[in-house]
């Protein structure tokens, strides 16, 4: 009986224990991107006459997720950046996929373009967007011309392969035919 006892009360102290020492993974719906306090600059651009300005060390950790680089991707859809930036080609908006850029493409740079806003057409977003999905959007940004390393970054979509569908290029291919159009021809 005793034995029975001291059985029972190992049991519940072992599984107490357990119970206590167990913690389900945390998940952190929203994450505090590093540097997440804006960036308090007024100045239009880093470049400055003289020396190279050493890189100031802000490193957005997204860039290393892949999620978050795709959330960049949907995001940058879901603001219509698609809209000015052609998908990263260049419209209205600069290209996002050479490598020279205007305002700078450190992180911190593509950051507070988007906050701030840039003169003749980027609009600003600043109490329009959380910090995590501009630093989502600023990595993906990045990603487009390839300063993320390639497994991070998400694919390319489908509309901007350079392949035709096969079925379409024999639509495009000119008829021959012989004479003057119809539609050119003098009514009778």
């Amino acid at each position: 009986m005793k034995l029975a006892r001291i059985i029972t009360i190992l049991v519940f102290i072992s599984s107490g224990l357990l119970l206590i020492s167990c913690e389900r993974e945390e998940r952190g719906f929203r994450v505090q991107p590093p540097s997440a306090s804006r960036i308090n600059t007024k100045t239009l651009s880093d470049l400055k006459p003289g020396e190279t300005q050493p890189d100031t060390g802000v490193k957005n950790e997204y860039e290393e997720n892949a999620y978050a680089v795709s959330e960049g991707k949907r995001l940058f859809e879901a603001y219509n950046c698609s809209g000015c930036h052609s998908h990263g080609g260049g419209g209205m908006g600069p290209p996002l996929m050479d490598a020279k850029w205007i305002y700078g493409s450190r992180p911190e740079q593509i950051f507070s373009t988007i906050v701030e806003g840039r003169p003749n057409g980027m609009p600003s977003f600043q109490h329009k967007i959380p910090d995590y999905q501009v630093w989502q959007l600023a990595a993906y940004v990045r990603s487009m011309s390839g300063q993320v390393p390639s497994d991070v970054a998400p694919a390319r979509d489908d509309d901007m392969s350079g392949k035709k569908p096969e079925a379409s290029t024999e639509k495009l291919k000119p008829k021959q035919s012989g004479g003057i159009p119809k539609s050119a021809e003098m009514p009778r």
